[in-house]
């Protein structure tokens, strides 16, 4: 499986970013091989407009079937559902690695919607 978990840094040691389309870096975790590679994200951090459908956009190049964030606005969510991309929301602050093992180990729950308003 290939999961995408937002982050404030390049490594698994960073911080899980709360933010899907301006997340700093996507780290791509693929649980088969247990590596993880990050994904830069400053165009997206960048962006005037779009960020989280440009970032769901992303995911789907790169193969992800999860995306672990804080928080996804409806644009951003109506992208990656139309990529069969799945949302897992995870609130607390935990690292990366962290995140990713509270995923496997079922203890996030996947979305079945947004949980912010447009330009959150």
């Amino acid at each position: 499986m290939i999961i995408a978990i937002t982050s404030t840094g390049p490594t698994e040691e960073s911080t899980i970013d709360k933010r899907f389309g301006r997340a700093r870096y996507f780290l791509i975790y693929d649980t088969e091989k247990d590596e993880f590679k990050p994904l830069d994200n400053l165009s997206g951090m960048n962006e005037m407009q779009g960020a989280g459908v440009s970032s769901g956009e992303k995911m789907f190049k790169a193969g992800v079937e999860v995306v672990v964030t804080g928080h996804v606005g409806p644009k951003a969510y109506r992208t990656l559902n139309a990529s069969k991309i799945k949302v897992a929301f995870c609130k607390e602050d935990v690292t990366v690695k962290e995140a990713a093992a509270m995923y496997v180990d079922g203890k996030l729950t996947v979305s079945d919607g947004p949980d912010v308003e447009e330009h959150w």
